[in-house]
């Protein structure tokens, strides 16, 4: 069964890690998730991750009645939390995707200490006939 897994961060911790966080810490999450995408890549049950630019590089888009769109720098201004990255997986059952978020979820973070960041889980739907 495929799944989408979204790995949210704190909107304020994302804009202190480049100055809060060692430039080795950094180094360890970073090939922490590398090493994550291998091993599912080897299992066969990863099919895309990618990790987001962040919240300045973001643009929202809202379609109006009137044509003329809503087009803004960032997410919404009251957003608390940020889309850091996702992956799309195709995993045996529900089990093993929650055994793959716990992975995400404690993901290193300043001097080793895992983050314990919200990892949101997303079946595949199943289009009506």
């Amino acid at each position: 069964m495929k799944y989408m897994l979204l790995m949210h961060s704190n909107k304020q911790g994302w804009d202190d890690m480049p100055t809060s966080w060692s430039q080795d810490d950094l180094k360890v999450m970073v090939e922490y998730m590398h090493e994550l995408n291998r091993e599912l890549s080897d299992a066969g049950e990863l099919v895309e991750a990618r990790g987001l630019a962040g919240p300045d590089a973001m643009k929202t888009y809202q379609a109006q009645s009137d044509g003329e769109p809503i087009i803004t720098d960032g997410p919404f201004s009251e957003t608390k939390e940020v889309l850091a990255g996702y992956w799309v997986l195709d995993v045996a059952s529900e089990e093993r995707v929650l055994e793959i978020a716990h992975r995400v979820s404690v993901t290193p973070g300043a001097g080793g200490k895992p983050v314990y960041q919200a990892v949101e889980i997303h079946p595949e739907g199943v289009a009506p006939a």
